[in-house]
C-alpha cells in the first residue's frame, strides 16, 4: 500500500490495558469493630458467667461508641478543611460535565513539555502540575506514545489520531523512496503531511484554532492556512513566558474570536535529557521551571474568570532515558557476516534503520545482521533485533508506508548504534526506542469541565486524544487510528 493511502483506518485501536492498582485493603476499622459474641455458652438466666459477660459487651459497646465518634469528628475536621487535598473518590460525586460560566463554547489548550518523562514529576515539588492532577483526571501510570518514540511522528499523531504508518511522519528525518527527497524538522511542503491535523478540523467545522508551535502547524494544508494572527512560526529563542502570556491574550479577545482549539508548546525537559540524561539535577530544574510555566498560566486564567471553563490537556510527547558510550553496537563488526555501507542506512539510533540498494534482498540482509547478532562474537550484539518491517510486532503499527525502510532494527533500551568505532565516550540521554519500554512514557494530564476531579485512567497511547478534544468539543473528527468509544472511558457525559 502507498504511504498516502487512508483507506484502511479503523477505528479499532483500543486504549492499552495495564494492571490495575490493587484495591484497597479492607477497612481495619470493620476488623476491630467484628465482635464473636456466639463464644460464650448459652446465655441461660441461670447462667455463673452472665454478669461478667455484660460487663464486657458493654465495655466493648462503649469503646465502640468513643472510636467511632473520634472517627467521625477527624472526618469533619479533615474534609472541612479548606487546605484538605480533594479525596480521591471525590470524582464518583460527579454525574456530568459542569456546565460552563463564563466561555460560550468549550475551549480546549492542549500543552506539550517535550520529554516530559512519567515520574518527573516526583522528583521536585510542582504544586501547579499537582493542581491539575489532583482537580482532574490523569493516565495513572503515564502516557503511551506511539512507535518510534520520536518528537515530530508523536506530536503530529496527538494531533491527528493516527500512526505515523498513515500520517507519513515516520522519523525526523527520512528520505522519500520515490523521489529522493529529504524530509527534515524544517520541511513545511504539504505532501509530507498526510491525515487531517486538530487545527484543520476545527477550522473545518466554522471555528478558530491557534496554534504557538507544533510539528505541522505551520503546513498549509487543507482549510488551514497558519494564520499570521493565530499561527506561530517556530523560533526556539521564544521565552516561554512570552508563549503563555500570547496563549492568556487569547481570552482578551471577544467571546466570538477565542480560538476554541490551542496550542502551547515548550522544548524541555527534552533540551536537558539529551545533554546530561533524566537523573541529572539539571532535569529536575527543568520540571520546576515547567510547573511555574503552568502556575503563571493558572493565575492568568483565573484573573480573567475561565480557568474552570477551560479545558487543559497536558502531555509529552515521549520519555527520555539515560545512554553511554559504553552501550554502543557498531555495524562495522557485522562485516564477516554482511557489509552494511553508510549510505544504506538512513536511522542510525535509537531506531535503526536501513534501505537496502535495488538487487540486494532485503530479507537477505535481515538473516546475516541477525545471524551475526546471535554469534556472540559482536560486541553488545544482544541488544540488536533486525526485523523486516511487515515482520515487526503488530503493536508498533510500523509497516504501513513505503516511506518506512524494509529493515528495521530494535535496540534495547538505552543502547545505541553506530557506524565504526571512535575513542568518544560520552554519556546523555535518549528516546525512540519501542514504546513498550516504560521509560518511554510520559503524561497525561486532563482538566476541565468535562474531566472528573482527582480520577486516575489506566494508560493509553496517544493516538486517542484526538478523538478525545473532538468530543470536548462537540465536533466530527477525520478517520484516524483512535477508537471512538474511548473518550466516553474518559469523560464526564454532558449535563443533562
Amino acid at each position: 500500500m502507498g504511504s498516502d493511502s487512508l483507506s484502511i483506518l479503523t477505528p479499532s485501536t483500543k486504549p492499552t490495558p495495564l494492571p490495575s492498582q490493587e484495591e484497597d485493603s479492607a477497612n481495619p476499622s470493620a476488623a476491630l469493630l467484628s465482635f464473636d459474641t456466639d463464644s460464650s455458652p448459652s446465655s441461660s438466666a441461670n447462667s455463673p458467667h452472665k454478669p461478667a459477660t455484660t460487663i464486657v459487651f458493654i465495655s466493648l459497646l462503649l469503646t465502640t461508641c468513643v472510636a467511632l465518634s473520634a472517627a467521625v469528628a477527624f472526618a469533619f475536621l479533615f474534609f472541612s478543611s479548606p487546605s484538605g487535598s480533594p479525596h480521591p473518590s471525590s470524582s464518583s460525586f460527579e454525574s456530568s460535565a459542569r456546565p460552563l460560566k463564563n466561555l460560550h463554547h468549550p475551549v480546549v489548550l492542549l500543552i506539550s513539555s517535550d520529554g516530559f518523562r512519567f515520574g518527573y514529576q516526583f522528583k521536585t515539588p510542582t504544586p501547579n502540575i499537582g493542581r491539575l492532577i489532583a482537580n482532574g483526571t490523569e493516565a495513572d501510570m503515564g502516557l503511551i506514545p506511539v512507535f518510534p518514540t520520536l518528537t515530530f511522528p508523536n506530536h503530529y499523531s496527538i494531533v491527528t489520531g493516527l500512526y505515523p504508518s498513515y500520517h507519513g511522519i515516520i522519523n525526523n528525518h527520512f528520505v522519500d523512496p520515490h523521489t529522493g527527497e529529504l524530509f527534515t524538522m524544517a520541511s513545511h511542503e504539504p505532501k509530507w503531511w498526510l491525515g487531517e491535523p486538530l487545527w484543520e478540523t476545527v477550522v473545518n467545522h466554522g471555528f478558530k484554532a491557534a496554534t504557538y508551535f507544533w510539528p505541522g502547524s505551520e503546513v498549509n494544508k487543507g482549510s488551514w492556512t497558519c494564520p499570521e494572527k493565530f499561527c506561530k512560526h517556530y523560533n526556539g529563542s521564544v521565552p516561554f513566558e512570552e508563549r503563555v502570556d500570547t496563549v492568556l491574550h487569547y481570552f482578551d479577545l471577544p467571546s466570538t474570536e477565542i480560538p476554541v482549539f490551542m496550542t502551547l508548546y515548550f522544548e524541555d525537559p527534552d533540551h536537558q535529557g539529551h545533554q546530561v540524561g533524566p537523573d541529572d539535577p539539571e532535569i529536575t530544574k527543568a520540571v520546576a521551571r515547567i510547573d511555574g510555566l503552568i502556575g503563571k498560566l493558572i493565575e492568568g486564567l483565573e484573573k480573567r474568570g475561565v480557568f474552570e471553563d477551560v479545558t487543559i490537556i497536558m502531555v509529552g510527547d515521549h520519555g527520555m532515558v539515560g545512554t553511554c558510550d559504553k552501550k554502543l553496537i557498531f555495524l562495522d563488526d557485522l562485516a564477516p557476516w554482511v557489509e552494511i555501507p553508510k549510505d544504506w542506512v538512513q536511522s542510525y539510533t535509537p531506531l535503526l534503520a536501513i534501505r537496502p540498494p535495488p538487487g540486494v534482498e532485503p530479507a537477505d540482509v535481515v538473516a546475516k545482521i541477525n545471524e551475526g547478532l546471535k554469534s556472540g562474537k559482536v560486541e553488545n550484539g544482544q541488544n540488536l533485533r533486525v526485523y523486516l518491517k511487515e515482520e515487526l510486532p503488530s503493536r508498533l503499527h510500523y509497516a504501513a508506508s513505503d516511506r518506512i525502510p524494509p529493515v528495521i532494527g530494535l535496540i534495547e533500551e538505552g543502547f545505541k548504534v553506530e557506524q565504526k568505532r571512535t575513542n568518544r565516550r560520552e554519556c546523555g540521554g535518549a528516546h525512540g526506542y519501542d514504546n513498550a519500554i516504560f521509560s518511554m512514557r510520559t503524561i497525561f494530564i486532563g482538566h476541565g469541565p468535562q474531566f472528573a476531579r482527582g480520577r486516575k485512567v489506566p494508560s493509553f497511547e496517544n493516538v486517542q486524544i484526538y478523538n478525545l478534544v473532538t468530543s470536548i468539543l462537540n465536533i466530527q473528527g477525520a478517520p484516524n487510528n483512535g477508537s471512538l468509544s474511548f473518550p466516553t472511558s474518559v469523560l464526564l457525559p454532558p449535563s443533562p
